[in-house]
């Protein structure tokens, strides 16, 4: 038979109960309020950084392609990403980087499309010249309409940033992971020669090492076509990485960055679309566009193949499940005075 406890000590045993039970409340009711008050500090933000960095466009809240506008939430989208080298935070001159991503949300996909800064594409109203002009000739504007001219589809948002947002954007993740192919040494971001050595392998990078293996291109055997590879498995890991707010570091640091740094034509509620969406990808793919070596009235160009364009034009579509047919309009060969309209031409 078992022995009865004295009513005494039952008691002091429910109050013992009682009071870790209290405490357990207490500290889950304290952590709630915390983590709900850090969250809405970060939404607070974001959306305060979201304002700050708004671009409009002429064109207006959607693409020319596009019959009614898109919505992240609900709909296949293209986000053009530029880099620009540009360290004084206005955000002009040339585009350094090009990379265009497209998302599929039934697919849960995304194809990552690197074009090479000196491609010769028909820039619209200027006719044939280096892409990287585009963004020096007409802004934010033609570098868009240029893109949707040489793939034939819409391009819905943009993001641009210059190389002082890139880094701090890369060190808040803590780095991103990379196969290195090779080892190298470039500048840093303030131009110093040699001062960055990466080595050949699996490597995390962070800002400044991610910013020289993205720019990084007389030392690449394969030119143009290495360094696009390489600025598509800098934005493939972004993504990944970015996909939680539980990788992002000194969050606060970062936004300011991106404030002063950074514009885009995503609204607050796209950025939080975006970020849901980026949780669920596991298929991300890389394409190449192909392409030789061109000099054109002395002036170096990379010439893209007709079948590589074409290809990569029909991937995009499919993956954003469009079908459009621009007129192009009629391309006119490149001449010297059409590179010497911009003083960084060549």
């Amino acid at each position: 038979m078992a022995k009865q406890l004295p009513d005494s000590r039952v008691r002091r045993r429910k109050r013992r109960s009682r009071r870790i039970i209290k405490i357990f409340m207490f500290t889950g009711l304290l952590s709630f309020i915390l983590l709900g008050s850090a969250i809405g500090y970060f939404a607070w933000k974001l959306s305060d950084v979201a304002a700050d960095t708004q671009e409009s466009l002429e064109r207006g809240g959607k693409s020319e392609l596009r019959d009614v506008a898109v919505d992240p939430k609900h709909d296949n989208i293209s986000v053009l990403f530029l880099g620009v080298d540009d360290r004084e935070g206005e955000l002009e001159g040339r585009t350094d980087a090009m990379v265009l991503a497209t998302f599929n949300k039934d697919q849960e996909s995304v194809r990552i499309t690197s074009i090479p800064r000196d491609s010769l594409v028909n820039i619209p109203g200027r006719g044939e010249d280096k892409i990287t002009h585009a963004h020096a000739f007409g802004g934010t504007e033609l570098a868009i309409q240029t893109v949707e001219n040489l793939f034939d589809i819409p391009v819905d948002y943009f993001v641009k940033l210059n190389f002082e947002a890139f880094v701090e954007i890369i060190n808040a993740l803590d780095g991103v992971q990379v196969d290195v192919p090779f080892t190298f040494s470039e500048q840093d971001s303030s131009g110093n020669h040699g001062a960055i050595t990466i080595h050949e392998g699996i490597q995390t990078l962070n800002g400044e090492e991610a910013l020289a293996y993205a720019r990084m291109r007389k030392q690449d055997p394969r030119g143009d076509l290495g360094r696009g590879e390489r600025q598509q498995q800098i934005i493939e890991a972004i993504i990944r990485k970015s996909a939680s707010l539980s990788s992002i570091r000194n969050y606060d640091d970062v936004l300011q960055s991106v404030q002063d740094h950074m514009s885009t034509n995503l609204s607050f509620g796209n950025m939080v679309s975006l970020h849901r969406y980026a949780s669920s990808i596991d298929d991300i793919k890389r394409l190449q566009l192909e392409g030789t070596d061109s000099y054109i009235n002395n002036v170096y160009y990379y010439q893209l193949k007709d079948e590589s364009k074409e290809n990569i034009r029909q991937q995009l579509k499919a993956h954003l499940e469009v079908t459009t047919n621009t007129n192009n309009g009629v391309s006119t060969p490149p001449t010297s005075s059409a590179s010497e309209d911009h003083p960084s031409a060549n």
